[in-house]
């Protein structure tokens, strides 16, 4: 997919991307605390699965589960010399679960380090951004990233490495501030002339806090806002285990105000499933 390819698909939105991996995964079995990415190759049929009924319910774009396929993060389990093996084979689940229905995004998120420079940062970022080009992906999302700085740098090593659409989201607090203390709108502008696709948030809260916020960064920017949120913000019980609120047609619901305030770009993140993306795509058919 070329950059203006993606431009004109936004244009004839909107644009509804899927909804949560992880939460997903983990109610299917997945332990948490190991290594994801081995998890879904040691159990292909469970992403394939979820990827396939996300299409089904009106996904355009499913993001390959490459969340944090990066060397810190495979590292940390032993597999930091596979990031090319690794990346390809999830790309290659996605493709087929989707089989041409929809795009598949490469996905890339934050590192979770401040002790190594930002040349080593973008070297990282850069090694699993050519990984996931070569495994065939129409485009790239840096994700649920905390601070601007780092973005830049995934942005920087994406740009050196493809010409792809790449769109860039932060998980951020309700007032519109980056956990790094920049704010969402001074975030957005750099990233704009840095020659990101599309910009926004995922993950966060649930959508009803950010109407005013999708409206002001929309009202700010030219190129296309993201609205990925969650199914609330969640509450954590005794064992660790994260509880959503808002269920799928509430979901869809309150995803309207987001979408009339600006945002194209519309999906879902941590306890979010299909029927929540199938609720977005009745939003949007009624509307029409």
């Amino acid at each position: 997919m070329t950059r203006e390819d993606f431009k004109i698909m936004v244009v004839r939105g909107p644009v509804i991307l899927d909804g949560a991996t992880g939460s997903n995964l983990i109610k299917a079995g997945m332990p948490m605390g190991g290594c994801s990415e081995n998890w879904i190759l040691e159990h292909p049929s469970v992403i394939q699965s979820l990827q396939k009924q996300y299409v089904e319910s009106g996904s355009q774009i499913v993001y390959a589960p490459t969340f944090t396929a990066n060397k810190i993060y495979l590292s940390k389990h032993f597999l930091g010399d596979q990031i090319n093996a690794i990346n390809t084979r999830l790309v290659s689940l996605s493709k087929e679960a989707v089989d041409g229905r929809a795009l598949v995004a490469g996905n890339m998120t934050t590192l979770g380090r401040t002790d190594i420079t930002y040349d080593q940062v973008v070297e990282i970022y850069k090694e699993q951004a050519q990984a996931l080009t070569m495994a065939g992906v129409d485009l790239l999302v840096i994700e649920t990233m905390m601070s601007l700085k780092e973005t830049i740098a995934a942005l920087e090593a994406c740009h050196m490495v493809c010409n792809l659409p790449v769109i860039c989201s932060f998980s951020l607090k309700t007032n519109g501030m980056l956990y790094s203390g920049e704010t969402i709108f001074n975030a957005a502008s750099h990233l704009e002339d840095l020659g990101a696709d599309a910009v926004g948030f995922n993950c966060s809260s649930g959508p009803e806090h950010m109407e005013q916020l999708v409206s002001s960064l929309a009202g700010s920017l030219t190129i296309p806002v993201i609205a990925k949120p969650n199914a609330s913000i969640p509450t954590i019980d005794n064992k660790g285990i994260a509880h959503y609120s808002i269920d799928a047609k509430t979901f869809g619901l309150q995803m309207k105000p987001l979408w009339e305030a600006g945002a194209t770009i519309l999906g879902g993140c941590c306890g979010t499933d299909p029927d929540y993306i199938r609720a977005i795509r009745e939003m949007i058919s009624n509307l029409y």
